[in-house]
């Protein structure tokens, strides 16, 4: 009995027309595990389309490995397996902080992040590849550019709303993280805070003309959201335990210190 024509080695050194056929042909073992990308809804099946992809990627490097090229094509199938080992690797070492990351942004723009690193780390393989006429990753979903940074400037106040007060806090976030302060009427929801005020990492502000006792929260990340004001990557969230009271100067440090006396606890998402 013969063996299936997918695992067959041509004979080699293959010249430009086979090596493009078997390209192709190679490029269908990403078709499947490479659309699961653009599927997927949930955290876990962005980590687990990642690991199948970086899968498929393993076996593309092997089938790679055995075929034999002309000179002319050495070069560049050489790069083209670096490549792909690379991508496998990423894909598989980085899906469960991606899991995490698609908690913060949602699985559909986490994903399509992937993707674009995906594309990354193949580029210069799909580049040179293309200059000697030849193609590949034909298969793999193209989310289109980045979107724009839309990361604030530091202070710059996010929410204002409610009666105003005489109280005071200045906010330094000593962290290598950006955050998003919200300053919330005590028994209010974080979700509806009175004032939210972004901080860039290191650095400070001062909110004035705060009304009313209120409880801080705080969220840190990056890849600021600024339409539903949230961090798609790296995302956490935590509240100073104690109460902040009215027309009272306060100060904070995000960065816990020996000595601070401000106690924070992680909360759920908001």
């Amino acid at each position: 009995m013969s063996a299936p024509a997918s695992t067959v080695t041509p004979a080699g050194p293959l010249s430009t027309a086979a090596y493009q056929a078997e390209l192709t042909r190679i490029d269908q073992v990403l078709a499947t595990t490479a659309q699961r990308l653009t599927r997927v809804r949930t955290a876990e099946g962005l980590s687990a389309a990642m690991l199948a992809l970086a899968q498929s990627l393993n076996t593309i490097g092997v089938r790679l490995a055995a075929l034999t090229v002309t000179p002319r094509l050495s070069a560049a199938h050489e790069l083209l397996q670096e490549r792909v080992g690379v991508a496998a690797t990423r894909l598989s070492s980085s899906a469960g902080q991606t899991e995490d990351d698609a908690r913060c942004g949602g699985a559909p723009y986490t994903s399509q992040k992937v993707q674009r690193q995906v594309r990354a780390d193949l580029g210069t393989a799909l580049d040179q590849l293309g200059r000697l006429k030849l193609t590949f990753g034909k298969t793999l979903p193209d989310p289109g550019p980045a979107p724009k940074d839309e990361r604030p400037a530091s202070g710059e106040v996010l929410v204002r709303r409610g009666a105003d007060g005489m109280g005071r806090l200045k906010i330094t976030n000593g962290t290598a993280k950006d955050v998003a302060i919200s300053i919330v009427a005590d028994g209010q929801p974080p979700g509806s805070p009175m004032i939210m005020v972004y901080i860039q990492a290191t650095r400070s502000t001062t909110v004035n003309e705060i009304g009313g006792a209120y409880r801080l929260y705080f969220k840190s990340g990056s890849d600021w959201d600024a339409t539903h004001r949230k961090f798609r990557a790296g995302c956490s969230f935590k509240k100073f335990d104690q109460t902040f009271t009215k027309n009272q100067g306060w100060q904070v440090n995000l960065q816990p210190r020996p000595g601070g006396n401000a106690d924070t606890t992680e909360v759920e998402a908001y």
